[in-house]
C-alpha cells in the first residue's frame, strides 16, 4: 500500500512572475537604470539595489532573445542564414 506525497501544502515551485511584462519594457527600464548608473548620484545602498535589478533584467533580455533565436533555428531546418535587415 502506497501513499501519495500529499497535495495540501502550497508548492514552494510555483512559477515565479517575469520580471518584466515584455523584452521592451525590461529594456526601456535597463536604460533608464543604466542612465541612473552611471550620473553616479544614487547612494550606496539605492545602487546596489539597481545593480541587481539591472542585473536581473538583463538575464530576463537575454533568455527572450536566445529564445527567439532559437526558434528561428527550428523554422530554418537548424540552417543559421544570415539576416537581410533591408
Amino acid at each position: 500500500m502506497s501513499t501519495a506525497p500529499s497535495r495540501s501544502r502550497s508548492t514552494p515551485a510555483a512559477p515565479q512572475e517575469p520580471v518584466a511584462p515584455s523584452y521592451e519594457a525590461a529594456l526601456d527600464e535597463l536604460e533608464r537604470l543604466v542612465a541612473q548608473l552611471d550620473a553616479g548620484q544614487l547612494p550606496l545602498d539605492e545602487l546596489m539595489t539597481h545593480y541587481q535589478r539591472g542585473a536581473a533584467l538583463l538575464a530576463f533580455c537575454r533568455d527572450k532573445l536566445q529564445a527567439v533565436e532559437n526558434q528561428i533555428k527550428v523554422l530554418e531546418a537548424n540552417e543559421l542564414k544570415p539576416w537581410d535587415a533591408a
